[in-house]
């Protein structure tokens, strides 16, 4: 790709949001109920093709029953409020009534508490016991010494997740080699974040089961404003998918790749697949759930930095059930209802029978106007 240069001795590439893209129909169409979205990953089939973000003003042990028994799989955040209090559910009210510097000030109180490994194989349970997949997002800094503890909760699957990731995590002059740890491990693994070629390879060659692609690409994210990092979907993909293809042919080995941060519609999703991207992660998308723990307010770990914040708690409208948002019906035209009926539509369009032929789409760049 042609570089552009930004100054002497300085030049960066061209990048491209999923917004600035549309898909070209072919010369074939198909009806809709011939689509197949179902996704499998690892040992594991999922009748949608997404995962709903380790958020705690996403998911909770009721969400992730609910958002399983839909056809997706809700990600826990194990180091979040559910794994450091008993009472998180009149907690997330009481917080729900709190806006600008008094809830800030309340969200840092709670999420200073400890984690309790007690609460932790609670809460897998708690989603076990409503017949679907437990998955649960941990960070680098902790999951060797919680690994133990997820292996005897029977966690299905686990995110190592951060705002950026690599395959070698120095913490406190230790290292964390993911390559021997998730090898070691009997869990499926995703790992993530990252935006690029070579960072992407190297967490592929750990042996995670997918990886996770964004930088700052949340409706809650400000990564770009506080430390200068960030990426922009639609290329962040491109290139990860080229470098699933490089490890595909060096081991056989499939990885899936997952588009995470910012996406909201079905139009998005099937831009995002077209891309590369075999399956999404949502976050604000399901905060504007009904069932949604934020009641109206969503949030990342980020936010709640005691030093430098990396992200905000925004407002979200409240616009439907999760059901509606994720398989409907729509009532409105603005794409955030019915978004899996929306890719199937789309994928009928453009005639691909499933999400891994609907990577082969055309796309075409087009102009935003401001």
């Amino acid at each position: 790709m042609a570089e552009v240069d930004i100054g002497m001795g300085k030049s960066g590439r061209r990048a491209y949001g999923l917004d600035e893209l549309v898909l070209l129909p072919g010369r074939r169409t198909r009806d809709a109920d011939t689509i197949d979205l179902s996704w499998q990953i690892d040992a594991y089939r999922l009748d949608l093709p997404f995962l709903a973000s380790a958020m705690d003003s996403v998911v909770s042990p009721t969400t992730a029953i609910a958002i399983g028994q839909l056809g997706g799989l809700a990600v826990l955040d194990l180091e979040g409020l559910w794994t450091r209090h008993e009472n998180t559910e009149d907690l997330l009210i009481e917080l729900s009534r709190l806006d600008g510097a008094d809830a800030l000030k309340k969200m840092r109180e709670l999420y200073t508490a400890p984690i309790q490994p007690e609460l932790i194989t609670k809460r897998i349970a708690e989603i076990h016991a409503g017949g679907v997949l437990a998955a649960g997002a941990v960070s680098p800094k902790h999951v060797v010494n919680m690994a133990p503890l997820l292996l005897r909760a029977e966690l299905d699957l686990l995110l190592i997740r951060g705002t950026v990731i690599s395959a070698e995590h120095v913490t406190d002059g230790d290292s964390l080699n993911l390559k021997e740890f998730v090898r070691e491990l009997e869990t499926p693994v995703i790992v993530g974040g990252c935006a690029g070629y070579q960072s992407a390879l190297h967490l592929m060659r750990t042996g995670a089961a997918g990886v996770l692609v964004g930088v700052d690409s949340g409706s809650s994210a400000a990564a770009s404003d506080v430390i200068g990092v960030g990426s922009r979907m639609a290329t962040a993909i491109a290139d990860v998918r080229a470098a699933r293809m490089r490890h595909l042919d060096e081991t056989g080995v499939y990885v899936h790749v997952i588009a995470d941060g910012g996406i909201r519609t079905g139009g998005q999703v099937a831009k995002a697949m077209a891309c590369g991207a075999d399956g999404v992660m949502l976050g604000s998308a399901l905060a504007g759930a009904s069932e949604a723990p934020g009641r109206g307010w969503h949030w990342g770990t980020t936010a709640v930095h005691p030093t430098l914040p990396q992200g905000n708690r925004i407002q979200v409208d409240q616009i439907g059930p999760l059901e509606q948002l994720l398989t409907g019906p729509a009532t409105d035209a603005d794409g955030r209802l019915n978004i899996f009926g929306a890719l199937r539509q789309s994928m009928a369009t453009l005639g691909y029978p499933n999400p891994k032929e609907l990577q082969k789409a055309e796309v075409l760049v087009r102009t935003i106007s401001s």
